[in-house]
């Protein structure tokens, strides 16, 4: 009997709540809306306050009540986990309200809200970038406040997310066996973030790139390839002693070696059997070209003798002297 009272108040409180609820959402009763809502925020009930708070602005524009309903609106927000929303309120709170004692707060509360709003590292990173822009903004207006001290830990927690998605942006082109393309993205990772803590295995994947390039390369570009990937194996040598990569460099550093005498074996050869061709070539070219040379002399002097001839006969006909006149005798 006593659990069946219960439920009957539960469901009368429940009841009342909704109609209560309702009744706001019916109402044009400012201070009504007013207070339903806040109950609402006490309550943690975040979607029911939110509903009535966005009722408000209009009603409140320009009274003192204006500021707690953006402030409890973008808390509410901010609990219900629309960190864009709600940073874009706590953003407006401290522009809208600059004299409020609330207004560093906001100010925090809105970077906070765009921290919490940054995307996983494989989805689209814009919103991380605006999170470290925000952060960044509310340690230059608040250097000594307390609420800056784990400011840095969060920005560098973020830009940790955007070395490894461009670092994971650069492994795919390796997956895919570009090269080329992973050892430009990975060395654009350097640039972009040279204090980031996986320059290690950075090196380690644009070594086995270079290494990779090298020995796949075509035979105009072996040899640049080749010295390019030493080049780097020494220099993971220098600047990871001891190490797991250093082993590795080593270990392609040899094969290079290798892949470096060999190449010079069969450049030498391919030059000799280009010099062979290339006299062989200059060969037929100079047989022919004396040719086309004989060719051209037995045709100039044909020419000649024929004008010699047209000369001789035009000079003949020049020195014959006319026939003689012939009279007709009349009958």
């Amino acid at each position: 009997m006593k659990k069946y009272i219960l439920g009957i108040f539960a469901i009368a409180v429940l009841a009342s709540c909704k109609s209560q609820q309702e009744k706001a959402l019916r109402s044009a009763d400012k201070n009504f809306i007013l207070k339903a809502a806040n109950e609402n925020f006490a309550k943690k009930k975040w979607k029911n306050a939110l509903a009535l708070y966005d009722r408000l602005p209009n009603l409140v524009a320009g009274t003192d009540d204006a500021p707690n309903v953006v402030f409890n609106s973008a808390y509410a927000n901010y609990y219900d986990k629309n960190y864009r929303l709600a940073g874009n309120q706590f953003k407006n709170f401290s522009v809208s309200f600059p004299q409020d004692n609330r207004k560093e707060e906001a100010a925090y509360m809105s970077a906070l809200c765009y921290y919490n709003g940054s995307m996983d590292y494989n989805l689209d990173q814009s919103s991380t970038e605006l999170a470290i822009n925000e952060l960044q903004e509310f340690l230059n207006a608040y250097p000594n406040s307390e609420r800056s001290k784990n400011i840095n830990t969060m920005i560098d927690e973020l830009s940790y997310k955007l070395e490894f998605k461009a670092y994971e942006n650069a492994k795919q082109y390796f997956k895919m066996a570009d090269y080329k393309a992973s050892v430009t993205t990975f060395e654009n990772v350097l640039d972009d973030f040279p204090s980031t803590k996986l320059r290690p295995k950075i090196y380690d994947y644009i070594m086995k790139a270079r290494y990779s390039l090298a020995v796949g390369s075509n035979y105009d570009l072996k040899g640049e390839r080749i010295e390019s990937a030493l080049a780097f194996t020494r220099q993971v040598e220098k600047e990871l002693p001891d190490t797991e990569y250093s082993k590795t460099a080593l270990d392609l550093r040899q094969k290079l070696e290798k892949e470096k005498k060999d190449f010079a074996v069969a450049k030498k050869q391919m030059e000799e059997r280009i010099a062979v061709l290339t006299a062989k070539q200059k060969k037929i070219a100079d047989r022919l070209a004396e040719q086309n040379k004989t060719e051209q002399q037995i045709k100039e002097q044909i020419s000649n003798e024929k004008k010699a001839m047209q000369i001789q006969r035009d000079s003949a006909a020049l020195q014959t002297p006319p026939p003689a006149a012939t009279f007709k005798i009349q009958r």
